[in-house]
């Protein structure tokens, strides 16, 4: 039997996830219990231009949402960023952030992740 992981939400993803219309939150909340039971959400990519392991959840309901994580992580799932797709490409301001960027969020996170390993 898996354990279940906790979700780190980092920077303002929870609150972002919390600004989505109830069916995408039920859908993201869906998506993201499979991931800390150790299951692969339903419709994902990964996106190894943010970093190793991270993943983009796809919700498609009231129009497109997007949710990253990373499970590589012993301790937890971390969610850097979730947001409303509104483009084929997710922009590279989404991954930058204005300057702290999920890229750099995952980098703080990677000497934990080296360390478990």
């Amino acid at each position: 039997m898996n354990s279940v992981k906790p979700i780190d939400w980092l920077g303002d993803s929870l609150r972002r996830v919390r600004a989505f219309s109830k069916p995408v939150r039920q859908q993201v909340g869906f998506e993201l219990e499979m991931v800390q039971h150790g299951m692969e959400p339903s419709d994902w990519k990964p996106m190894p231009s943010i970093g190793p392991g991270v993943r983009e959840i796809r919700v498609h309901a009231d129009g497109e949402h997007r949710v990253f994580y990373s499970a590589n992580f012993k301790h937890c799932i971390y969610v850097p960023n979730a947001f409303v797709k509104k483009a084929q490409k997710t922009p590279e301001s989404v991954i930058r952030l204005g300057g702290s960027g999920i890229r750099k969020r995952f980098e703080e996170k990677r000497g934990d992740y080296e360390s478990e390993n």
